[in-house]
């Protein structure tokens, strides 16, 4: 177990002093984090509209925070490059996000072309229903996205490290909400890039 939380630290650890430095993009961090949090608590009532929440809100704030607003140059805290950061990324780089995404735009398509989808589901009617339709699709693909790269980590790098990025996963949201609840007053007093000072001699 002390490997396993080793391991669990070590990636949350990387993922923050590596993917996080915009104070822009910290705070989206916690807007997606405490949305994902009321959207476990709805996945208990209605599992549809908890997944059109965490990807409308959720994960758009998320993803945007990351493409639009954290740096992508050279990373003078870490001595990274950006194209080192994205090969040894445990969990979704750009290229697989850009691939997840695409297929989360696609499937509401899909539903109005198809709302049967060949038979195998009840065709929706009336708006809602084909909002709950995209929502169980949503919930289908963040399950199937979740159990794909966890597959992927244990085929090529053990199960230590694919049970420890799913743990981290499944608790990004608090993990968020403990690192970046002050990340809006850092912006409010003008600090768009976290200078990372407490990264010091730890970055490995």
């Amino acid at each position: 177990m002390n490997e396993f939380f080793q391991t669990l630290k070590i990636q949350r650890w990387d993922d923050h002093r590596y993917y996080h430095h915009s104070r822009i993009n910290q705070s989206l961090h916690l807007i997606s984090a405490l949305s994902f949090l009321v959207a476990y608590g709805m996945v208990f009532v209605n599992p549809a509209w908890a997944a059109l929440l965490a990807w409308c809100v959720s994960m758009t704030t998320r993803q945007a925070g990351h493409f639009f607003f954290e740096p992508r140059g050279y990373d003078e805290v870490n001595q990274a490059t950006d194209e080192h950061k994205e090969e040894i990324k445990v969990g979704y780089n750009i290229r697989r996000k850009i691939v997840l995404l695409a297929v989360w735009v696609a499937l509401p398509a899909v539903l109005w072309l198809a709302p049967s989808l060949g038979g195998l589901i009840e065709p929706a009617v009336g708006l809602q229903a084909y909002l709950e339709d995209v929502g169980m699709a949503w919930f289908c693909l963040g399950v199937v996205g979740l159990f794909f790269r966890v597959g992927q980590l244990w085929a090529t790098q053990g199960a230590m490290q694919a049970f420890a990025w799913m743990t981290k996963i499944l608790t990004d949201p608090i993990h968020d909400v403990y690192l970046y609840h002050k990340a809006p007053l850092y912006l409010l007093r003008g600090e768009l890039i976290d200078p990372m000072h407490h990264i010091g001699g730890e970055a490995r």
